[in-house]
């Protein structure tokens, strides 16, 4: 008898979770989008602190170093607490910082005093770190390994859909009453120019208590919902009590560090190239108003939702490093068209860089947190750590602005994009991956 021929069984996708984890994954997700609005209240909140307290540029930008500085301190000491207490204590304990934080906005704008909104948006930012260190590598847990990373980058769709939504939210309750400019406060008098100040403080009150409502309201639908003990947090609980440590060291692991500074570089970019849309395209095009330039950055920030949605789709039929490599080049070339080109068509490049910063994010994160088993918390609070690339390198491109201009500037993400790319086609391998093929070279070798 002849050799038939065998039936070609075809692959389906990995599902991107199962039925039992969709409560607590959609919950989850849901603080994606919710953080998502203290992050980007932020660009509403430095005009509003700037007109309310007659701040220079150099004081308004406290607000970034405030809020990057909470996450950067938090970070580490999330990692370790949630070691000990599990994801969904030290979820609540990033709420409660949360809601602490919003709720300090109602003494802040009552005392004018512009250190304790300062103080108040580090408390917040300090429970943002919390919850960004437990819920990145819980939401890669909470089914197929295999779909771990198509995972993540949908529950980050709904933080970029924050993203746009923060500016629409601020616009209609924080920049509201008239507009007054410096000469016409310098002309008021002294009891106006308080009255006048104290009214624009007074208008973060009520988004901010309404923001620390819904995080109150989030904490107790966590606190009363069964969040499942799976992947990760089973390998921390095995074989020791809760009070030791997890045993193993994260040297043992190049590729997190190697995902540290993929991340420090990514967010240092995603942040610089977003401050400067709308300077990039005055530039570019000379007598643009600042106006329209702000169409520019929105439609930078609609690209970026678009592209955590579709990218997350991709990723059913694309390797996960393999798309990220993609779109590091896709940032390189769009960063070089901006570097070397003139009137709008650079202005439409930095547009597009907004699709293609959408999923390095969590696909770096997820990659990066492969094989540390017990670890994985330690691993996060060090990811999350490295959003202070945020606070660096938008300084390094404004310094070089100044020394220059801003389309100059632009070789610094240029920068960041080339060590992203390294870090999708080889930085991202475990040492698992890795040793296999040295082996086979030094058995050739023999």
């Amino acid at each position: 008898m002849g050799n038939r021929p065998q039936p070609v069984t075809l692959h389906s996708p990995p599902p991107l979770t199962e039925r039992r984890f969709l409560v607590p994954l959609t919950l989850i997700t849901s603080l994606f989008f919710l953080w998502a609005l203290g992050v980007n209240l932020n660009d509403i909140l430095i005009p509003r602190m700037k007109e309310a307290f007659g701040l220079d540029d150099f004081q308004s930008s406290f607000v970034q170093v405030a809020f990057f500085g909470g996450y950067f301190l938090a970070a580490f000491p999330a990692g370790r607490l949630m070691e000990r207490v599990g994801y969904k204590r030290g979820i609540l304990t990033g709420l409660l910082l949360c809601t602490t934080g919003a709720v300090l906005f109602v003494p802040a704008s009552a005392m004018g005093t512009y250190g304790f909104f300062l103080v108040a948006l580090f408390v917040m930012a300090c429970g943002q770190s919390f919850l960004e260190v437990a819920s990145n590598p819980y939401v890669t847990i909470l089914g197929p390994e295999a779909s771990s990373e198509r995972r993540l980058n949908f529950a980050q769709s709904f933080n970029a859909v924050g993203a746009v939504a923060a500016p629409l939210i601020g616009a209609a309750f924080i920049l509201t009453g008239p507009r007054r400019t410096p000469a016409q406060i310098a002309k008021m008098t002294a009891a106006q120019a308080h009255a006048y100040r104290a009214a624009e403080a007074g208008s973060t009150r009520f988004p901010y208590l309404a923001i620390a409502g819904i995080f109150v309201f989030m904490a107790v639908l966590i606190a009363l919902t069964h969040l499942p003990d799976v992947g990760g947090e089973k390998a921390r609980n095995a074989n020791r009590t809760e009070e030791e440590p997890p045993r193993g060291s994260l040297r043992d692991h190049p590729h997190l560090w190697r995902g540290v500074a993929a991340q420090f570089f990514y967010v240092g970019a995603q942040v610089g190239v977003a401050s400067f849309v709308i300077r990039f395209a005055q530039h570019t095009v000379p007598g643009m108003a600042a106006r329209v330039a702000a169409f520019y950055l929105l439609g930078h920030q609609i690209g970026f939702m678009i592209g955590r949605f579709s990218g997350s789709a991709m990723m059913k039929r694309i390797a996960p490093a393999r798309l990220l490599s993609v779109f590091a080049l896709g940032c390189l070339i769009c960063v070089t068209v901006a570097l070397v080109g003139a009137g709008i068509v650079p202005v439409w490049a930095v547009v597009l860089i907004g699709f293609f910063h959408s999923i390095m994010f969590p696909t770096i994160f997820a990659l990066s947190i492969k094989e540390l088993g017990p670890l994985t918390q330690r691993g996060s609070s060090f990811l999350v750590m490295a959003i202070i690339g945020g606070a660096i390198f938008p300084a390094i491109m404004g310094r070089i602005s100044d020394a220059s201009n801003i389309q100059v500037a632009f070789i610094v993400p240029l920068a960041c994009y080339v060590y992203i790319l390294y870090f999708a086609v080889s930085g991202y391998k475990p040492a698992g991956l890795r040793r296999p093929a040295v082996a086979k070279v030094e058995e050739q070798e023999s």
